[in-house]
């Protein structure tokens, strides 16, 4: 029976970091703005619209944002996004906000 847990907890564990690593490829491809305009202008749009994003859905339960790396705010603002019903374009502009 402690074989079994063990072999559960190590499948857990190396499915969490294959998708956190798949996620975060995934997530900074499709944060990146794509237009034809000024790199700084687009970069200032995406965050301010990220900091209103965060200050809308995500100050009710958090204080100023920490400092995390991106892999690991992808996997955090993924889990937020079920917990506080993001929406797709909402989990973008905050992850961009908070990585930026």
């Amino acid at each position: 029976m402690k074989c079994v847990r063990k072999y559960v907890v190590a499948v857990v564990l190396a499915l969490g970091a294959f998708t956190c690593a798949w996620s975060s490829e995934k997530n900074s491809a499709a944060v990146q703005p794509q237009t034809a305009v000024s790199a700084n202008d687009v970069n200032q749009e995406w965050m301010l619209e990220g900091e209103k994003r965060y200050r809308v859905n995500c100050v009710r339960c958090h204080q100023a944002p920490h400092k995390f790396p991106p892999r690991a705010m992808a996997t955090v603002v993924r889990h937020m996004r079920v917990r506080a019903m993001l929406t797709e374009d909402d989990m973008k502009y905050v992850l961009y906000y908070m990585t930026h």
